[in-house]
């Protein structure tokens, strides 16, 4: 029996939102495995810290590239093969032989779930035309969601098995998304392209000045070097004036350039996400090697943030809509500096249930900036802009997530004390009042949207 319209755009944007969970879900649930990891593996935080880095600098690199590849060879051919090669990655990382191994497949499940956010976007976009801005909020909510309750999860797998179930729990969304969109999705055109259309050497030179950069501040607890910073932003300047003579450039550094008040926007966004990272990351190590609570434990502690995001974003979504989205910036960027400071009141022996109370402002913050941050974005871009606009913002959310594992590795070292939690805040809460500077700065009045706005 035919699906009727509403069923076929309910189970299309079902198939899309069950494949983009998996590349914020697997990023945040492996936190809570870091101890068994280094364990396991014999490491030092710092060394663990690549298992992070990697995944997000391929994950940088490969959502622009697999959105490219997705116009020229079918949304429906690059979402499937996104899914297999996620399949693939999750069966062989629990039997790595080594961490090196274990990093070389957390590649392939990251440029695989790269994959999955453009191309699923994609159809929808084609697919769905009437309440397509409904389908896709509920896309990028699904999307942050999953991120925020990745910890939980990974502490409950983590409890009840050891670190690989947190590579096979992604099977019954990889089948679910995988049946679905092969029923669903319609048939590709004809290609439109070739790979010679991508800017091979602009992706060459992003990925050496991007490791260039997380190198540098790896490097920073061990020693320190001026003429690494120094070749770091050298890489960058010479990144963007070979990107700015370029007519399909993998980084649209000229969009860039000509919408400043964007760019600015791209930066907080950098800025909050390194934060909010490096808490998501750095907490699950600390609460289990310092206040020794076992994964679950960790995981239920971890909620508060999920659940905290969850419950303030619909309060959110209705404020921004009738004040616009910088009293929500402003709340959102004030409550990373009051949440970060709270953390110097965590101390060895500090209750399970404080240390709740302190992670949920967190929460509430990450649920105000994360839906202000993206209707800030489109309050300054017109219609014609949105691709590249949205194309460049998820890119900012991988380097301040690159740059979080980076701080973390600097920060913590070899091992991890509440002396280097209080750090971790000194500095997260320095980088909160950079955010609300941004945002005072950021104009009150919305842009219309219309084409040629």
């Amino acid at each position: 029996m035919p699906l009727s319209l509403k069923n076929k755009e309910f189970y299309l944007i079902t198939a899309v939102a069950l494949g983009i969970m998996l590349n914020p879900l697997n990023t945040t649930m492996i936190s809570v495995a870091l101890t068994r990891l280094q364990q396991d593996f014999q490491l030092t935080f710092a060394d663990l810290s690549w298992i992070i880095s990697t995944y997000y600098l391929a994950s940088a690199i490969g959502q622009p590239v697999m959105g490219k590849w997705s116009d020229l060879f079918g949304r429906k051919r690059v979402f499937i093969t996104g899914l297999l090669l996620v399949a693939l990655s999750s069966c062989l990382a629990p039997f790595s032989p080594s961490f090196g191994w274990l990093i070389g497949f957390r590649i392939i499940q990251a440029v695989g779930s790269s994959a999955l956010y453009p191309a699923g976007m994609g159809m929808i976009r084609n697919q769905i035309t009437s309440n397509q801005a409904k389908a896709l909020g509920i896309l990028s909510v699904f999307s942050g969601v999953s991120a925020a309750f990745g910890p939980t999860l990974g502490g409950l797998l983590l409890h009840y098995g050891d670190w690989p179930m947190i590579f096979l729990i992604n099977f019954p969304f990889i089948l679910a998304s995988l049946l679905l969109a092969w029923k669903i999705f319609p048939r590709d055109p004809a290609r439109t392209g070739s790979p010679a259309d991508m800017d091979w050497a602009g992706v060459l030179f992003f990925s050496i000045t991007i490791f260039m950069w997380l190198f540098s501040f790896m490097r920073i607890q061990e020693s320190y070097s001026v003429w690494m910073l120094a070749g770091s932003v050298l890489l960058s300047f010479l990144f963007y004036k070979f990107e700015l003579g370029k007519d399909r450039p993998f980084i649209d550094v000229g969009f860039l350039r000509k919408n400043m008040t964007v760019t600015l926007i791209y930066v907080q966004f950098i800025l909050m996400n390194l934060v909010f990272y490096s808490v998501m990351f750095g907490m699950p190590s600390y609460l289990q090697s310092v206040q020794q609570l076992d994964p679950q434990q960790t995981g239920f502690v971890m909620l508060s943030i999920a659940g905290f995001s969850v419950l303030v974003t619909p309060i959110a979504g209705r404020w921004i809509d009738r004040s616009g989205s910088k009293p929500a910036l402003l709340l959102g960027g004030a409550g990373v500096v009051v949440g970060m400071l709270l953390f110097l009141l965590i101390q060895g022996h500090t209750h399970a249930a404080m240390i709740f109370v302190i992670l949920s402002v967190m929460g509430i913050s990450y649920g105000f900036n994360n839906l202000a941050m993206q209707t800030a974005l489109y309050d300054f871009v017109t219609r014609e802009e949105t691709g590249v606009a949205t194309g460049l913002f998820m890119t900012s959310r991988f380097i301040g997530t690159i740059l979080s594992s980076s701080l973390l590795a600097a920060l913590f070292g070899k091992h991890i004390t509440t002396g280097h939690l209080h750090s971790m805040a000194w500095v997260c809460a320095g980088i909160g009042i950079v955010v609300l500077l941004l945002t005072i700065r950021l104009p009150g009045r919305r842009r219309s949207l219309m084409p040629g706005a």
